[in-house]
Parts: C-alpha cells; sequence; structure tokens
C-alpha cells in the first residue's frame, strides 16, 4: 500500500482500491447525502430554474413552421435552429462530432468538470428535482437512515409510496418532454390526445423512456455519473495539474485535528469534522485529492465555508483552484493558458455556426446516366440523358425548372417540364440535354445547370457532357 504525503502528515492511499459507493466485498453503498446549503447550491438552484424553463419550453419554440430542434432518428430527419438536415449532410454531422470532442477536450483541459457540476442534465435532474423531492418527503439524510433502518409501519410505506410516485411522475414528464425532441411537440400531442390504439408504438416508448428515467434517479443515481458517462471515465486523461477542479488546500488543512486540539497543537485549519464527505452526492473525500467520482457540484465548498465560518477562519480551504496552485499556494487565475483554450472553442464554435448558416436550402445531384453515350440529334446537335435528385429543405413547395447557362443548348425533361418538390422532401428527374455539335470542342465538356422556382434562382450546379472524341 502506497503513501501520500501532505506536509507533515501521512495518508494512506486505500480509498483508491474501490470507488466510494462499492464496498469491500463489492456491494453497493448507498449514498445518503445531507442537503447542501450555501452561496454556491443558490446560484446553483437557480441556474437549474433557468434550464428546466429551456428543456420543458424549447419543444414549444419554433421558426418557420419547425421546431427549433428535432433529432428524428428513425426518419433520419435532424432539425437545429429550424434547419433541417438529412442523411446528405453527413459531413457537417462529421465536422460537429469533431468539433464537439475537440470542444470537450479543450474544455476541460482548462475547465475541469465544470460542465458535470452546473450545466449536465443528469446532475440537474437529480440534484436539483429528484433529490429535493426526495428531502421533502422524507428528510435529510440522518431521517432517511433512521426511516431504513426502522420497520415496515403504515408510515414507512406511505412516505416510500409517495416518493417513488412523485419520482415516476417526474420520470413521466420528463420522457414525453424527451420525445418531443425526437418525433415534435405536434405528434406528441397527437400521442396524448388521440386513443392510444392509433399511437401504440408511441405509447409504448412513453413508457419506456418514463421507465428508464425512473431507474436512473430513483436507484442507478451517482452511478450514471461514475460507472456508465465516459466524460467521468476520460477526466483522468483530459486533467493536468494546471486544470481547474475543486480542490482541497492540504497546505492550509493538514495536519488535521479536533477544533480544541487545534490551538495546542498548532494544527491546520481542517477540523476533520467529516461535513465535506456528507454533502457530497458521489460520497467521496475531496480531501483525497483529485477522483474520477467528483463532479464538481460545489456542495463540499460550501459545506467546508460555513464550518470556517462558525470557528472563525477564512473561506476556500476547499475551493476552485489547480493542483499547481494549491502547491504554490497561489490563488487560481485566469491563465494565458485558459485564455488560449477558450478561444480555440470559440473558434471552434464560430467556424461550426458559420456552416450551419450558410448551408443552402435545396441539395441538387446530377449524375449522367451510366452505361450511355452521347445520342445524335439530327444532323448538328448531340444530346446527354441526366438523371436529378433534389432534397427540399425548406418549408414550401417548389416547382422547380432546369436552365442552361449557355443558351446555345437547351434542356429536355422527360415528362412534365417542371420538377414538383414537396416541403421537407425529395423528388427525381430525368432530362436530355441538347448541345450543338459546333461548341463541343473536347471529349468532356463543363456545363453549367440554373434551378429556377417561380421565376426565383435557387442555385447552380455543375455536370460534364460527354461528346465524340475529337
Amino acid at each position: 500500500m502506497s503513501e501520500i504525503k501532505h506536509s507533515n502528515v501521512i495518508e494512506t492511499d486505500a480509498f483508491r482500491d474501490r470507488i466510494a459507493t462499492v464496498d469491500e466485498s463489492g456491494k453497493r453503498k448507498w449514498i445518503y447525502a445531507y442537503k447542501p446549503k450555501g452561496r454556491l447550491y443558490n446560484i446553483r438552484t437557480v441556474l437549474s430554474v433557468f434550464y428546466f424553463i429551456i428543456f420543458f419550453g424549447l419543444p414549444f419554440v419554433e421558426i418557420n413552421g419547425r421546431p427549433l430542434f428535432l433529432f428524428n432518428i428513425p426518419e433520419a430527419k435532424f432539425i437545429l435552429f429550424g434547419k433541417i438536415f438529412w442523411p446528405q449532410d453527413f459531413f457537417i454531422f462529421g465536422l460537429t462530432m469533431v468539433t464537439f470532442v475537440f470542444f470537450i477536450i479543450l474544455f476541460t483541459a482548462a475547465f475541469g468538470r465544470l460542465f458535470c457540476g452546473w450545466a449536465c442534465p443528469q446532475t440537474n435532474f437529480m440534484e436539483m428535482m429528484f433529490r429535493k423531492v426526495e428531502y421533502w418527503v422524507l428528510g435529510d439524510a440522518p431521517a432517511q437512515r433512521q426511516l431504513k433502518a426502522a420497520p415496515w409501519t403504515t408510515k414507512k410505506i406511505a412516505k416510500l409510496t409517495l416518493k417513488h410516485v412523485l419520482f415516476f411522475l417526474l420520470s413521466f414528464i420528463i420522457a414525453n418532454f424527451f420525445l418531443a425532441y425526437i418525433i415534435g411537440i405536434k405528434e406528441l400531442e397527437k400521442i396524448i390526445t388521440e386513443p392510444v390504439t392509433q399511437h401504440v408504438v408511441g405509447f409504448a416508448s412513453i413508457l419506456v423512456f418514463s421507465g428508464v428515467f425512473y431507474g436512473v434517479y430513483a436507484f442507478f443515481r451517482e452511478q450514471a455519473c461514475t460507472v456508465v458517462c465516459p466524460y467521468g471515465r476520460l477526466q483522468s486523461v483530459l486533467l493536468d495539474k494546471n486544470s481547474m477542479i475543486v480542490a482541497y488546500d492540504y497546505k492550509r488543512g493538514e495536519p488535521r485535528g479536533s477544533f480544541k486540539k487545534q490551538a495546542e497543537l498548532s494544527l491546520g485549519d481542517c477540523i476533520d469534522c467529516h461535513l465535506c464527505v456528507k454533502v457530497c452526492p458521489t460520497g467521496i473525500d475531496i480531501r483525497n485529492g483529485v477522483q474520477m467520482e467528483c463532479v464538481g457540484c460545489t456542495a463540499c465548498i460550501d459545506a467546508c465555508n460555513h464550518v470556517m465560518e462558525s470557528i472563525d477562519k477564512p473561506f476556500g480551504l476547499i475551493r476552485y483552484a489547480s493542483e499547481n496552485s494549491i502547491a504554490n499556494g497561489e490563488p487560481l487565475r485566469y491563465t494565458t493558458r485558459m485564455k488560449l483554450y477558450t478561444g480555440l472553442c470559440l473558434l471552434l464554435l464560430s467556424i461550426l455556426s458559420v456552416i450551419l448558416l450558410t448551408r443552402k436550402d435545396i441539395d441538387v445531384t446530377v449524375i449522367r446516366t451510366t452505361g450511355m453515350l452521347y445520342q445524335e440529334r439530327g444532323a448538328d446537335s448531340l444530346s446527354n440523358l441526366y438523371n436529378i435528385k433534389l432534397i427540399n429543405k425548406t418549408t414550401k413547395d417548389l416547382s422547380v425548372e432546369i436552365l442552361l447557362q449557355d443558351k446555345t443548348g437547351h434542356i429536355q425533361m422527360a415528362g412534365k417540364p417542371t420538377i414538383q418538390i414537396r416541403k421537407e422532401g425529395q423528388a427525381a428527374g430525368t432530362f436530355f440535354i441538347v448541345l450543338p455539335k459546333s461548341v463541343i470542342k473536347q471529349r468532356k465538356t463543363l456545363v453549367k445547370l440554373l434551378l429556377y422556382s417561380n421565376g426565383e434562382k435557387l442555385l447552380t450546379t455543375n455536370t460534364s457532357f460527354l461528346g465524340p472524341s475529337l
């Protein structure tokens, strides 16, 4: 067993043999976290209300008749900021994923798990919704422990039943809105208002999502962060000694001892009250250093500051810091490195935003029919046969006409003179390009096509015209 030295104190690192929620036999240890209170917890509470308003409100927001966000995986239809994306826009999704990965790496390297503690949906729903309901129904951690150990009485059954009923109702509500991000709020309204027999799959999906959310928040809880979440697993390789973390100032706090012994033995400021451990939702002791289970919720900071205020000591024994700032006794600064990483994050987001905003509303693919050579048209013209596929990403039906930019030739449609495309739909057509022999100077000739709808130019595209060998 190795040892870690902090100033004049020696601590064994046996805590690293297993995560905080598992005992020596491998069984799970249920976490009874004390109710946090303090300035940072109050700020997080206010922000959580803001997050909940966004989560439950965004499905109702529409732009040009489209939802602001929609991730319809079954239909391979995605809407971001009112713009529709199809599988043909895969390169944009690829770029988005690359940008997201770089953003995660840069953000975490500079600011640690700031996102986990302040903005992660799992943390916000667990700590700011379900945990608050649990405190309201069952009481604080000591009351919950007493209830757990108490015999099965009517009061105990009533309390636990109320808790789980409320948990499932909240999970059911969240599941409905989660599904709204997949199928849209209007389709969700149909599932709710129309007979269940007409929407068996949709209603079953709601129940499945409800069960998943209920299982996570009622039973799985903090293990979603410590066992499942890949971001938490990656933390150990993304952080370095300059990253911003929730840290214990061991140089100031060690050696530990009770408040009564501090004056006699010249001990550190930590009075070993374990309140930082009691309020931790993942059950860790932040004084043991950076740990995978820490989600940066700052509950330990508020708890420690409250103790420091009680014993007339300065705040910040546990605070946002970096390992180097603790070791050197310096306050955390917004360093050049953090500024550089922030700038790179903003640059990546700006590039992606420009690509999203400048994306065309009409996609066209023109392919010369394979296996066919040119055709003679009378004595002075040649023709090639083409297939065209159009994707309409707008919210209105379009009637598309194809014209040649070079007026020396013309387009001959196979069928109707225009191609009709329904809103957010696709259409295909076949047409001939007819060119005079006099303009064909090589085997392949570049041809520009103009696409119009109701006299309005939609876009310009290129294709090649195959002629005889010269």
